[in-house]
């Protein structure tokens, strides 16, 4: 039967994107069931086949089983999280136990899994090649490690599991989105504006115009506007103000989030004991590069024996200078940002502000277009003939500058707006591969929460907003380069350790000159950005550096500790953060605890894996040294990189992939050699 719900339909457009000017939220429920019932019906004609089971007719049908579920789900995941609202965060309450009460159904369906079980036991004779080989091996392990060995008891109680964890996380996110919404700063005199840049101060009286506030300044939770804020902020109090409203999102309040985690960790625990495992962690860390909690705690506590003494010198070097040039007797957690500030301009005479002038959106765009063209031989063409979901977002269409090939779709979200989850995110709308009967290219998109344009100024970026610009379109490219067959390896659909890696090196090159200049002008004078204050950013890189390293560490041991711990002995969320992170905590807590709006691990995919961030910048740090070693743009590496890992994703185990790009294992050192924490000989 054809649908005649836009979710549904083939699509139309150019590369078959959804068609987003046709889609109403009252399409949502009614395609997701309609594909379950089409999955339902492929799945029931694999599983009564009358045909040996084979590779093709068990493997590969069941891969492309879900291809209108999967459309209609994706579209509802993506929006949920960059438009938001209360209808979708309501409807997520229906979709996700339908769906995972689906997902249920088929891994635990014992005639389905009897034909899986037989191809993967016949796979020695099977002459697979390499993906394939993995295709049939994650197949049978998601349905082990989904309960198919479990006894119908279990199996049960399983299923009741997995439908509270797909409300439970949904209500997470929607709780600290609604809760950062809930709090609203607004100045009325100038004078509480000393110190803050004409930047966030237009962007403030922006706010406060665009909210019925004409003449006055709103500042919000934001980060381009809290951050600022924190950074520069003249006004103590009111810098303590907006650091405690961030600090304690969803906790203590209307939208406190306490007992959804205490829940979560709760069912994961069991969950994971069902399957046979300790914990949590043990569960997650079976499928990824490190393989136990033993391997990441270790790895977290030699950062930390390096990062913590950094972080203290930080830390001493901080108060000192507060003490003596600001008469700061006590340093309080709102002020490192501030002072932090003054001081980098102190010692290198520049401040992060200096940099916006140079970093107008559209044009840092175009640049890390030209460096993705200069890396990898790609073109991206602005295009008007894509239906999007807000005006906002921009639409390009990639190609092969070699051969005019088509690479893929990319969509630009950049700017907040109420609704939206807050930081940055690459997702997909489709991956590449086999899709209705053909090899598809994919569709991606990038999300972000950049300082946005005020009446005639464009939208100037920090430089920290520029990496997190190439951080995602690292991410973005390692999807759209993508190579395979199947789609649920494609680009991105690796080892979670392994996924930081393309995203985290391309930050690298924007610390480098040849890179800055082709993009960093003046937005008013066109003047180039100075050679001078590239080398005082440059000069900087390492300021503070033990500080940021060991937040990181800290909130990897949170999350290790969260899904390592017995549930059943957690009654109080703040204090068992509190001991958890109490040996990377330089600060007592003075606010909120982080956990409640810690969207990483409770609402993200980052669980037992927020470690991964450290991990893949070791395997990072030690490939942009071939890059600087062979040439920044040096397209023999480039393509080896291309050809090896992004082209590649989860075909094989990333470490096969490194070595096969590096020629050997990633040096361990070589993320605190970058850092300026071990000399740069050091093996």
């Amino acid at each position: 039967m054809m649908s005649d719900n836009p979710l549904l339909q083939k699509s139309t457009l150019p590369n078959k994107a959804p068609a987003f000017d046709k889609i109403e939220i009252t399409d949502y429920f009614p395609a997701v069931e309609q594909g379950i019932a089409v999955a339902r019906n492929n799945i029931d004609a694999i599983k009564n086949s009358a045909e040996t089971p084979t590779f093709e007719n068990t493997i590969v049908a069941l891969e492309t089983a879900s291809e209108k579920l999967g459309q209609a789900t994706s579209v509802f995941y993506n929006q949920l999280s960059a438009m938001g609202g209360d209808e979708l965060h309501e409807l997520a309450t229906k979709i996700g136990p339908l769906s995972a009460q689906f997902s249920s159904d088929i891994m635990l369906d014992e005639a389905l899994f009897a034909r899986v079980k037989g191809v993967y036991d016949d796979r020695k004779t099977l002459n697979l090649t390499p993906e394939q080989d993995t295709l049939l091996d994650d197949t049978y392990r998601g349905f082990v490690r989904s309960g198919a060995l479990l006894d119908e008891e279990k199996k049960a109680r399983l299923r009741e599991i997995s439908q509270e964890l797909s409300v439970l996380s949904p209500s997470f996110m929607q709780n600290t989105v609604k809760s950062a919404e809930s709090f609203e700063l607004l100045i009325e005199s100038s004078e509480d504006l000393a110190g803050l840049p004409d930047s966030a101060i237009q962007s403030a009286a922006h706010a406060a115009t665009e909210k019925g506030h004409e003449g006055k300044w709103l500042f919000t939770l934001d980060y381009p506007s809290y951050g600022p804020f924190l950074q520069f902020a003249d006004n103590r109090a009111l810098r303590e103000k907006m650091w405690r409203a961030f600090a304690s999102r969803a906790y203590g309040d209307d939208y406190d989030n306490c007992e959804n985690v205490k829940k979560i960790v709760s069912l994961r625990h069991e969950r994971a004991g069902l399957l046979g495992f300790p914990t949590h962690a043990a569960f997650v860390l079976e499928e990824r590069m490190a393989k136990s909690p033993d391997t990441v705690f270790a790895f977290l506590k030699k950062l930390k024996n390096v990062y913590k003494p950094a972080a203290l010198s930080d830390l001493e070097m901080l108060k000192a200078f507060a003490s003596d040039e600001h008469n700061i007797t006590e340093l309080q957690p709102w002020d490192v940002g501030y002072y932090g500030e003054k001081l980098r301009q102190k010692l290198f005479k520049f401040s992060s502000e200096d940099f916006r002038p140079y970093l107008q959106l559209d044009k840092v765009l175009d640049g890390c277009f030209n460096h993705f063209s200069k890396l990898f031989g790609l073109t991206f063409k602005p295009v008007d003939s894509y239906p999007v979901w807000h005006k906002d977002v921009k639409t390009f269409e990639v190609f092969d500058e070699k051969d005019g090939k088509f690479i893929g779709t990319l969509y630009g979200d950049f700017f907040p707006r109420t609704g939206k989850s807050q930081g940055a995110w690459k997702t997909s709308y489709r991956d590449q591969g086999l899709f209705n009967g053909h090899i598809e290219r994919p569709v991606i998109a990038i999300v972000c929460n950049f300082t946005k344009p005020t009446g005639d100024r464009p939208a100037l970026l920090t430089h920290g907003e520029v990496t997190t610009l190439f951080h995602e379109m690292g991410h973005a490219i390692h999807g759209l380069l993508s190579n395979v067959t199947y789609r649920s390896l494609a680009g991105t659909s690796v080892l979670w350790d392994f996924v930081e890696l393309p995203s985290q090196l391309q930050e690298n090159w924007c610390y480098e000159k040849e890179t800055l200049d082709t993009f960093a002008v003046h937005y008013e004078t066109g003047e180039k950005i100075p050679a001078e204050l590239i080398e005082k950013l440059r000069e900087s890189m390492h300021f503070m550096v033990g500080w940021a390293g060991l937040r990181q560490v800290g909130l990897g041991l949170l999350d290790m500790t969260w899904h390592t711990a017995d549930p059943a002995q957690i009654t109080d969320v703040a204090a068992f953060e509190d001991e958890a992170v109490k040996d990377t905590a330089l600060f007592p807590r003075l606010a909120g605890p982080t956990s409640t709006s810690f969207g990483h691990i409770f609402a993200g995919g980052y669980s037992s894996g927020y470690y991964s961030y450290k991990w893949a910048e070791v395997l990072d740090a030690d490939t942009f040294e071939l890059f600087k070693e062979k040439g920044l743009y040096d397209r023999k590496t480039a393509q080896s990189y291309r050809d090896e890992i992004l082209s590649r994703g989860g075909t094989e185990k990333p470490d096969i992939l490194y070595h096969r790009f590096r020629g050997r294992d990633a040096d361990p050192d070589a993320l605190l050699r970058r850092e300026g924490l071990l000399d740069k000989k050091a093996a």
